[in-house]
């Protein structure tokens, strides 16, 4: 439930409140508003908790959560939760600048990622993708350089100012990539991996979370859930895409999630247009489809030698092409009240 505090309900009335749903066993979210503070009371139990707080001195109403993600919630917090990222501190959310991440599917050598940062960062980019660890359907593709990987696109980063974005893919790996990077990927297979998800939740940097294969938007939003509740609000959503029976694309991306999503929660939302459509010559126009309709930013596959990749070539744009993407995508991104 979300306990709405009358306008001059003092500091002292607001503690009161926090203590009972403390006693209550529920958890606490103090929102400090212009007008006033709300607090969001979270927790399954039922009973005389509700009555005893709502007589408590400066509380002006309560008000039942409905959605079954409480934390991640357009119900408990309103407005735009907008996360910092990288060492510039760029801000991902609300009606801020539009994010644009580009780079390799996986990082392959240091004059592959070096390459591919550079052109990121000449092309007006503020982040970096590459992963390290690579997930992969078969056991015999290729796996990623691992800590090798990471220490490039740190040294990337530190060239570049460029904010990395790579995946973790277990719990035991958890602490050594974020040693490293800037904001931790959760992919898609790993969606509802939920000791993973708890365990970024405890760690300091932001987190990206891709929606599942086959997930629904309750669902994908349940995951964030886990993610909030074990301590970390920064979590960033990302679209790319979902099985269907179509076989144009590698994935079909919906973009009606993007909006959607704006009207349930306060997290902000990429899309990723590579894995959304598995092709390079659709990313350009899904690219702009995301802004237009939305989306906070977009997270692309970029490299340098898309013929002679290690992982997704197919769905790859090279440098020159994204050269050629940023000033539509800031025309757009204007058109709809936004900067780049």
């Amino acid at each position: 439930m979300i306990i709405v505090m009358k306008p001059e309900a003092t500091k002292d009335q607001v503690q009161h409140v926090v203590d009972l749903v403390q006693e209550f066993g529920l958890q606490e979210q103090v929102i400090v508003g212009t007008d006033r503070t709300v607090i969001a009371a979270i927790g399954d139990k039922r009973g005389h908790e509700k009555q005893a707080i709502e007589h408590a001195a400066g509380v002006e109403k309560l008000v039942p959560i409905l959605a079954p993600y409480k934390r991640a919630s357009t119900e408990v917090k309103p407005e735009p939760t907008i996360v910092k990222v990288g060492p510039k501190g760029f801000p991902i959310g609300g009606s801020g600048p539009i994010a644009m991440i580009a780079g390799p599917c996986a990082v392959e050598s240091e004059e592959q990622i070096m390459a591919s940062a550079r052109a990121a960062a000449a092309a007006g980019c503020m982040g970096l993708r590459g992963g390290a660890y690579k997930p992969r359907t078969s056991p015999y593709s290729f796996q990623g350089m691992q800590e090798e990987g990471l220490k490039l696109l740190a040294a990337a980063r530190d060239e570049t100012g460029l904010a990395v974005f790579t995946e973790v893919v277990s719990v035991a790996t958890v602490d050594l990539v974020a040693s490293y990077a800037d904001v931790l990927q959760v992919g898609a297979r790993n969606m509802q991996h939920y000791p993973l998800l708890e365990a970024v939740g405890r760690c300091d940097k932001p987190v990206l979370l891709k929606r599942g294969l086959a997930s629904t938007l309750d669902e994908w939003l349940l995951a964030a859930e886990y993610i909030i509740n074990a301590g970390n609000p920064n979590v960033i959503l990302c679209e790319r895409g979902i099985r269907a029976y179509e076989d144009y694309v590698r994935n079909t991306l919906p973009l009606a999630a993007v909006p959607a999503l704006k009207a349930r929660t306060h997290l902000p939302v990429l899309v990723d247009p590579s894995h959304g459509t598995g092709h390079a010559y659709l990313i350009a126009p899904m690219t702009r489809a995301a802004i237009a309709c939305g989306a906070d930013g977009v997270i692309l596959e970029m490299h340098p030698d898309p013929e002679h990749a290690l992982s997704d070539g197919a769905q790859s744009i090279t440098p020159a092409d994204l050269d050629e993407l940023m000033p539509s995508v800031a025309a757009i991104a204007n058109a709809v009240g936004r900067t780049m």
